[in-house]
């Protein structure tokens, strides 16, 4: 029973405590990782028994073999077979201890892995109850009329951009016109491209060359006619 004594606001409250005795607090089951780590830690210990007992026996054995057949050595032999079987029992209690712990593993294994399990369920829970809340936001219909919007929009920046490209002010020109130019245009280029003109130049007579006042001239290197300093031919002497 308690009654409480506390001075709150001007209020006097009392508080006492009269134990009648309370009952222990329960601990809780001890879990499957503490009985392995405790059964782990036995078998070590066994473990460590069985090492020393080894030791033992090997020095049991390396005086047997120095000792010779007598009382002394059955004495001996005796000890090593009582150290011998210590050793089978640890062994066997070690061993015990092994499969227990692989059992107790197994388990929390089985109970870890359905732990795990719950836990992707209820993960795929919250995503579907996540996924129907999203698309309750979402209908088809809108998204087609969306569709149908941007396509619309499309067309019509299009259409204006063709309306803005159009040329204003230009005068329709003929293809025909056209064509016959382009045929023109040919011919002058056949025309550059020939080249007899320059053979022609070449096959002409040389012209002489002379200083104004000087008697003698240069003749043409086809022609042997004397010519004067205006180089025209000159005219036999009477």
């Amino acid at each position: 029973m308690t009654i409480t004594l506390l001075l709150q606001n001007g209020k006097q409250t009392v508080e006492m405590n009269r134990l009648f005795g309370r009952g222990k607090a329960k601990e809780p089951p001890p879990s499957l990782t503490d009985a392995i780590q405790n059964v782990d830690a036995r078998a070590e210990h066994i473990d460590t028994k069985i090492g020393r007992l080894d030791q033992e026996l090997n020095k049991y054995r390396e005086q047997m073999n120095r000792m010779r057949d007598g009382p002394a050595k059955t004495a001996l032999k005796q000890k090593a077979l009582k150290v011998l079987r210590q050793k089978r029992l640890y062994e066997n209690q070690r061993d015990n201890l092994t499969q227990q712990s692989f059992n107790m593993e197994q388990s929390n294994y089985a109970i870890q892995s359905l732990k795990d399990t719950q836990v992707t369920v209820q993960a795929m829970k919250s995503g579907l109850k996540d996924m129907k809340r999203q698309q309750k936001n979402l209908r088809i219909d809108s998204i087609e009329d969306l569709q149908d919007e941007l396509a619309d929009m499309v067309e019509n920046s299009n259409e204006i951009q063709e309306a803005l490209g159009q040329t204003y002010g230009m005068p329709e020109i003929d293809d025909d016109e056209l064509e016959a130019e382009l045929e023109a245009l040919k011919d002058e280029i056949v025309l550059d491209k020939d080249s007899t003109y320059i053979d022609d130049a070449l096959r002409a007579p040389v012209v002489p060359i002379k200083e104004p006042g000087s008697e003698t001239a240069t003749t043409s290197s086809t022609s042997q006619v004397p010519v004067d300093e205006f180089g025209l031919p000159k005219l036999p002497a009477t």
